[in-house]
């Protein structure tokens, strides 16, 4: 990676990411050899706010967890990276999109460190950091893109430096269809709802509780088969009994909400990779942690003669190194935040992003 400023003579540019759309409060620290564009890993330190169970995460009760672990969280990314604050080129930050309450929070944290260490601000496209991320990791060269969290649901490809969004939800997220079940049957949301269906969904099986299936060209939508499969619960307390007369359980809910919907996902990912001619998959987002999704994808992907590219936990949750990442990608290409819009919108399209860092 060759870049345009004067910082490209330091042998490292160095970034620290903050990352805080929802309930995870993450700040990274990223090294890039200026001259090879490697990116070095130095800090990657998360702190979650967990609602009790039943319950979702409030804004401001988010916010107020974010305000009081962001100094805390800074100084161990700090101590865990080796790094000086003179080391560091510039603070970057979430800007959107994502809850209203902690975006404020962090950014205004962030605004602090640059004031504080008279850095320069660089606000990140939270879709982007997830995308940027994912392919510094795995080393997927131009697949098509699967973004699946708790407030996004897009399929993605590259094109004429921006990432085009082929699909979405047309309505929620696949992960807040899976958040809000998980209220439903009162599962743990430690550590997170959405992995507690994950291994409850393992012990199903026995049942497929029959389910909508709303896929609309690239697009679908998740509300009516949370409607349903949320009716489901409610009888199945009553004892309703499954077709053949067995008892459903939670674990079977589980599976055949899953199954359900990454059958849609990946119907609508293997479409959008005929349309732009990709025989690789980049799956990005918390929910892609998800190891049945990467099981079906990959399945469909081998039947392309293509491959499925995806990470762990650590960098498929929300966390601050994808924001230092993509942001150190636009910093060297000379984007700057001023202080004065440093600003957080809720709704930021993936789409609105100049890709100047990619040819």
């Amino acid at each position: 990676m060759t870049t345009t400023t004067a910082t490209s003579k330091k042998k490292r540019h160095i970034a620290l990411g903050c990352e805080g759309s929802a309930n995870k409060l993450g700040i990274g620290i990223i090294a890039h050899d200026p001259l090879t564009g490697a990116a070095t890993v130095l800090s990657n330190i998360r702190h979650t706010f967990v609602s009790p169970p039943g319950t979702g995460f409030l804004p401001k009760d988010t916010a107020r967890h974010h305000r009081a672990y962001f100094v805390r969280v800074a100084k161990q990314a700090l101590a865990a990276a080796g790094v000086s604050v003179s080391e560091i080129d510039c603070i970057c930050y979430t800007k959107g999109p994502g809850m209203g309450a902690p975006l404020t929070s962090v950014a205004a944290g962030a605004r602090t460190l640059a004031l504080l260490w008279e850095k320069e601000l660089v606000g990140v496209n939270h879709c982007v950091g997830h995308i940027e991320m994912g392919r510094a990791i795995t080393g997927a060269e131009n697949p098509v893109v699967l973004y699946v969290s708790g407030g996004n649901t897009q399929v993605i490809a590259y094109a004429e430096q921006r990432y085009r969004i082929f699909g979405e939800a047309l309505d929620i997220a696949v992960g807040n269809c899976l958040d809000r079940f998980a209220r439903a049957l009162e599962i743990s949301n430690d550590p997170a709802p959405g992995y507690n269906i994950e291994q409850l969904a393992k012990q199903g099986g026995r049942v497929l509780v029959d389910l909508p299936y709303a896929v609309k060209g690239m697009d679908c939508s998740f509300s009516g088969i949370l409607t349903q499969a949320e009716e489901v619960v409610a009888q199945m307390k009553k004892g309703k009994k499954g077709p053949d007369g067995e008892a459903i359980t939670p674990a079977d809910m589980c599976f055949s909400l899953q199954e359900t919907v990454f059958a849609m996902l990946v119907e609508i990912t293997e479409r959008a990779m005929a349309h732009v001619g990709s025989n690789q998959v980049l799956i990005v987002g918390g929910v892609g942690c998800n190891e049945r999704l990467q099981e079906m994808m990959g399945a469909m992907a081998v039947e392309r003669g293509g491959s499925v590219y995806a990470t762990d936990e650590r960098f498929c949750i929300d966390n601050g190194i994808m924001i230092a990442h993509a942001g150190l990608l636009a910093y060297e290409t000379g984007f700057r935040t001023p202080l004065v819009e440093s600003t957080c919108t809720q709704r930021f399209r993936t789409d609105e992003v100049f890709v100047k860092w990619r040819k």
